[in-house]
Formats: structure tokens, sequence, C-alpha cells
């Protein structure tokens, strides 16, 4: 089994910055593909970012520029990071951490086995 746990959320001005981690445990493999999704109220739940193993990095054309995920495998323990800049009220939304146990990044939430609890963002404007 695999537990993801997010950290990082809160309420920033729109420009503003935040950083949001992710730190796997259990059963995690190195080569595990992680990736960032989100969920804003009334809205189904989009891709974000992904990053493979070997830090190969997957975005969104809306986080394009702005957003930046990387990856820490020290100690055979994956911790994901999302860093959010320049900040819009349109990024408002539970952000959710997800890992899957293959190479390729993917953008469809359903092939990630794996889930974060989520985090709250919030940028005012």
């Amino acid at each position: 089994q695999v537990q993801l746990v997010e950290s990082g959320g809160g309420l920033v001005q729109a420009g503003g910055s935040l950083r949001l981690s992710c730190a796997a445990s259990g059963r995690t493999g190195s080569t595990y593909t992680m990736g960032w999704f989100r969920q804003a109220p009334g809205k189904e739940r989009e891709f974000v970012a992904g990053i493979r193993w070997d830090r190969n990095t997957v975005y969104a054309d809306s986080v394009k520029g702005r957003f930046t995920t990387s990856r820490d495998n020290a100690n055979a323990k994956i911790t994901v990071y999302l860093q959010m800049n320049s900040l819009k009220p349109e990024d408002t939304a539970v952000y959710y951490c997800a890992a899957r146990a293959y190479v390729a990044v993917s953008t469809t939430s359903g092939e990630y086995a794996y889930w974060g609890q989520g985090t709250q963002v919030t940028v005012s404007s």
C-alpha cells in the first residue's frame, strides 16, 4: 500500500506563490510516476503536472511557465513538490498528489492508483 500526504496549501493573493509538498510512504518504487491534479468546486478533477522517475515533466497548458514540479528520491522515499508562481484566482482548487506504478506520465486521473487527501489552495483577487 502507498500513502501520500500533501502539505503547503493556503490563502494567497493573486500574483503570489505557494509551494506544495507530497510525501510518499509505503511500498513505493523509485520509478513511480507522480502527478498533481486539482479540483475546483463544481468542476471535474484536472491534470496539473506530472514527473517521471528520471525527472522528465509534463504540464497542463494553463500552468506552463508558472508552475514547476520536482522530486526527491533520497533514501528510497519519494517527495514531490509543486512550486506555484504568479498565482491567479482561477488556480483556486483542492490540489491532490497522485502516484502510479508506471514510467509514463498520464494526464488521466483514473490511471493513478494512489491519492493524497488534498490540500486547499485559495487565490484572492
